[in-house]
């Protein structure tokens, strides 16, 4: 590492995240040093005191006091387009209200998906995606979202925008599971019922399911446009 370089501490890891974390390694100008998975390894940061730190698929909550000692802040890549679906699971909950699909990247500050906007995405949705097809152009836009942010960040030319506290929509994880029960006797449309199947639909899991007479029972959709 070089006087010169840009110390960064990675926060991850899914797919997105694997190829957030190359392209920073490959990066001149660049020292990335470490890799982190786990709440425990946060002393890291403590440690290596970096310039930034960089987030992409990481599943935990960092301390207010490990966000401050970057000395040039923090970033993540959240799949949803902020203010929509801060929280989890926003693949399946932009099916399921209907709200805009994108990706964002953005300040992380003490609350959940809620700090400044450098840059984001909206992602095209279709009434055939499943919650898995929609994760994965999800996915993509990430990757390709932080390449084209990232070397304004590095010249330090990036601009950020806050977001509108009062705007958006946000989701736990017990919203997920909730929506994973079926109930057998509901009232609802087609259409929407169509929307939590397809939402729920992540083959090889099994998300969303109706219990009848003692017996669970897994649901998966396929829609298919016709030609």
């Amino acid at each position: 590492m070089s006087e010169s370089e840009l110390t960064v501490v990675f926060l991850g890891l899914n797919d997105a995240g694997q190829r957030v974390y190359d392209y920073l390694c490959d990066r001149d100008g660049v020292f990335v040093h470490s890799l982190l998975t786990t709440r425990e390894q946060l002393q890291v940061v403590e440690t290596v005191e970096p310039d930034y730190l960089v987030s992409c698929g990481y599943r935990h909550i960092v301390p207010e006091d490990v966000l401050e000692i970057p000395s040039e802040g923090c970033l993540n890549l959240h799949p949803a387009l902020l203010p929509y679906n801060r929280g989890a699971n926003p693949n399946v909950w932009s099916i399921v209200e209907g709200t805009p699909a994108g990706v964002t990247l953005h300040y992380m500050d003490p609350g959940i998906d809620t700090g400044a906007i450098v840059a984001q995405r909206e992602v095209e949705t279709d009434f055939a995606d499943t919650g898995k097809d929609l994760y994965q152009r999800l996915e993509e836009a990430q990757v390709d979202l932080f390449r084209e942010a990232w070397p304004e960040i590095e010249a330090d030319e990036a601009t950020a925008t806050p977001q509108d506290d009062d705007a958006g929509t946000y989701h736990a994880t017990d919203e997920f599971d909730a929506l994973c029960e079926l109930d057998p006797e509901e009232t609802t449309t087609a259409r929407e019922l169509l929307d939590r199947l397809r939402a729920l639909t992540f083959r090889p899991y099994d998300n969303a399911y109706v219990e009848l007479d003692g017996e669970r029972y897994y649901v998966k959709v396929d829609i298919e446009r016709a030609d």
